[in-house]
């Protein structure tokens, strides 16, 4: 669902078998436990929801020890170009909404300055024309710039993106979602595919990475205590594959019955591919009633 608003029955055409469901107000249970089907609408006045298709893959799926993606493998990666470099992975929510890591645009919340290239994997292809120029940044006001807490920022474009096979929305994950340790999930980006490489990818890269527990990852041996609630971390304990520099702000997505879902976004790390030093992502999950208001308001 993309917008919602309340609409007047009466300027909606209905014929006489109509049905409507009422929803009553929020308690725990499934969502059928929440609605009861009714022959009328008392109060007169209904939902209208819009919807948009998220998280599937076309027909045809930094990261260290990763390999190389073919076009439309992950259709909502998007290139953030700061002037005219690379900096920073992003994914598509909507036509017209980018979502990304807060520590890629804090310093850089000029605008007119960025350029979003979406539905290419390879740098050579990005002809500066092809870009599709930001409208707006905004990261979330309880950012920290030192712990990278809250490390999620949103980008409003000038001009939606026309969907194809090669761009799409990914989902959002449910808001209680019970994240098992050892789910397998992908991250993928044009970061640095050597730690020691110093430079950006030519061609996007992808890589399995399976969810570490929280508890886990802030023992004394891994990162001792330093994820807050807001992130999440994925990988494996003795390294070898990993996101790097340049992956920052990119998609870690795993798949449910239904869809894709964007269940972290690359945040922070020590290190690349480092053992005991997995990758750490913004759990967003834990963010979005944040992306859900901005993405409203503006």
């Amino acid at each position: 669902m993309t917008h919602h608003k309340g609409v007047n029955l009466r300027d909606v055409k209905v014929n006489d078998t109509q049905e409507f469901i009422q929803v009553r107000p929020y308690q725990e249970g499934s969502l059928e436990d929440l609605w009861q089907v009714r022959s009328s609408c008392e109060s007169g006045r209904i939902v209208a929801l819009k919807c948009s298709e998220c998280g599937l893959l076309p027909r045809a799926v930094r990261v260290v020890g990763g390999t190389e993606v073919s076009p439309g493998r992950w259709p909502w990666q998007v290139s953030l170009y700061h002037g005219s470099q690379h900096h920073c992975g992003g994914s598509v929510l909507a036509r017209e909404w980018i979502v990304t890591a807060a520590h890629c645009v804090h310093r850089r919340l000029q605008a007119s300055a960025w350029l979003v290239f979406a539905g290419v994997t390879t740098h050579g292809s990005m002809k500066q024309e092809a870009g599709v120029s930001v409208k707006k940044i905004i990261y979330h006001p309880l950012y920290n710039d030192s712990s990278l807490d809250y490390d999620i920022a949103v980008m409003k474009l000038q001009v939606p993106l026309n969907f194809s096979d090669a761009i799409r929305a990914v989902c959002l994950p449910p808001p209680h979602q019970d994240l098992f340790q050892g789910t397998q999930c992908w991250v993928s980006g044009w970061g640095y595919t050597r730690p020691d490489q110093g430079q950006v990818a030519e061609t996007l890269n992808e890589a399995p990475v399976p969810l570490i527990g929280t508890k886990r990852c802030n023992s004394s041996c891994v990162y001792g205590g330093e994820l807050t609630a807001r992130m999440l971390c994925a990988g494996y304990l003795p390294g070898k594959i990993d996101a790097c520099q340049g992956d920052s702000g990119g998609p870690l997505v795993c798949q449910d019955r239904f869809a894709w879902r964007l269940v972290g976004i690359v945040s922070w790390g020590r290190g690349c591919a480092e053992p005991n030093h997995p990758g750490v992502y913004t759990n967003v999950a834990q963010l979005l009633p944040w992306i859900y208001r901005v993405t409203e308001i503006y």
